[in-house]
């Protein structure tokens, strides 16, 4: 095989990937059999739907990892285009779902497609885009600050007319971290922050079903059989879970007593299952993955590849807001949002994103080691002459 045929792969980046996406298998089989046995008269219901999306997200990965990073550059803007249009299509009775008041899913047949999923990828590859075309503009001028966040601005309104405010939040914090990354201004940079702060703050308190999760999740136990049942039950499981935890798949939590307990509060269930040991692991597999695509981002800046280093630092800083809110959720130090674990979680839109993140990252794995190899072998020649 020729070195223009070679694809650099990064063996950190694949292998703790897919733990997390094979943990996160056994777990929602773990939390979703009895669940699923109730509601389709088979226990692994759940668990073959999430072996379906695993095997056609890791076939999405290995394709999206053989497209070149300047195409994705190329197509950034079409990408935000599209991005406002399934977000105003999944506001259309009768294309988008209302599931538990919220306007969230487009189904097509087999899968119903949470479209703030989709948006999240889109957006940073939008603004990764935007960065390697304008990053002077974005140092040096106010309006490389504001041009794009006039789309975000729009973008965060429609996730709210969902609503979707928990996605609404990840992005806004990912937006804002890449700018302060790429070196926007300080002064508009904290303008725009206190602005998203005090506008997020505003949401919550005067929407009522927003106030009262605030107000929940400070004490759970005083609406323990009310709007503090979901963190009452993550809490007991916890609780339960104890250091070494209760054993795999001898959860009582998931027993109908924890809602969500596959999807949105599966830590809750690993934390019994598996005690503190099994999350501190969980979270260490977060730590590395997160850092080594930090680490690629760093990377490519210095090789100025721009696309690259800010496409990988946006999914890298997406990865730890939501893993970060997702835990926070469970243990109960942040109010209920509709987040889920990343790679662990059930569902299609969740994995297939991911898993697409991941994809655009072993490429960018891919054209960092080419560029190293590229300058090495240079050198050489060089040395040699």
């Amino acid at each position: 095989m020729t070195k223009q045929n070679t694809f650099y792969c990064d063996r950190w980046i694949l292998v703790v990937a897919l733990v997390l996406i094979l943990f996160g298998l056994l777990m929602v089989s773990s939390a979703s059999m009895v669940i699923s046995d109730r509601l389709y008269q088979e226990p692994f219901h759940y668990l073959c739907r999430q072996l379906i999306f695993l095997v056609s997200g890791l076939a999405l990965a290995w394709g999206i990892a053989r497209v070149s990073l300047s195409t994705w550059e190329k197509m950034s803007f079409a990408l935000l285009l599209f991005c406002f249009l399934v977000l105003l299509a999944v506001l259309v009775p009768g294309i988008g779902s209302v599931v538990n008041g919220s306007r969230r899913w487009i189904h097509l047949g087999f899968i119903s497609l949470q479209v703030s999923e989709a948006v999240k990828l889109m957006a940073i590859l939008y603004l990764a885009g935007f960065l390697q075309r304008h990053l002077k503009e974005v140092q040096t001028r106010l309006s490389g600050f504001i041009k794009p966040m006039i789309f975000f601005v729009i973008m965060g309104l429609l996730l709210l007319l969902e609503p979707d405010f928990g996605a609404t939040s990840v992005i806004a914090m990912t937006v804002l971290s890449l700018l302060f990354i790429a070196g926007a201004r300080l002064l508009p940079f904290l303008l725009m922050l206190s602005g998203v702060v005090v506008a997020m703050a505003t949401l919550a308190i005067t929407t009522p079903y927003r106030l009262q999760r605030l107000t929940t999740f400070l004490n759970p136990w005083d609406h323990a059989y009310g709007s503090g049942y979901q963190l009452t039950q993550s809490l007991i499981a916890f609780g339960r879970g104890g250091l070494f935890g209760v054993g795999l798949g001898n959860s009582v939590q998931k027993l109908f007593y924890l809602p969500e307990a596959h999807t949105d509060f599966i830590f809750a269930v690993i934390a019994e299952e598996l005690g503190l040991l099994g999350e501190l692991l969980l979270i260490g597999l977060f730590v590395i993955l997160i850092a080594r695509i930090i680490y690629l981002a760093q990377t490519a800046l210095r090789q100025e590849q721009w696309f690259a280093g800010f496409a990988a630092w946006g999914i890298a800083l997406w990865i730890a807001f939501q893993t970060i809110i997702n835990i926070g959720v469970n243990i109960g130090l942040l109010p209920t949002k509709g987040l889920t674990l990343p790679l662990i979680s059930y569902g299609g839109s969740s994995l297939w994103v991911s898993c697409a993140a991941m994809g655009i990252i072993l490429r960018v794995a891919h054209e960092v080691q080419s560029v190293s190899v590229s300058t090495s072998s240079s050198r050489l020649r060089q040395r040699v002459s």
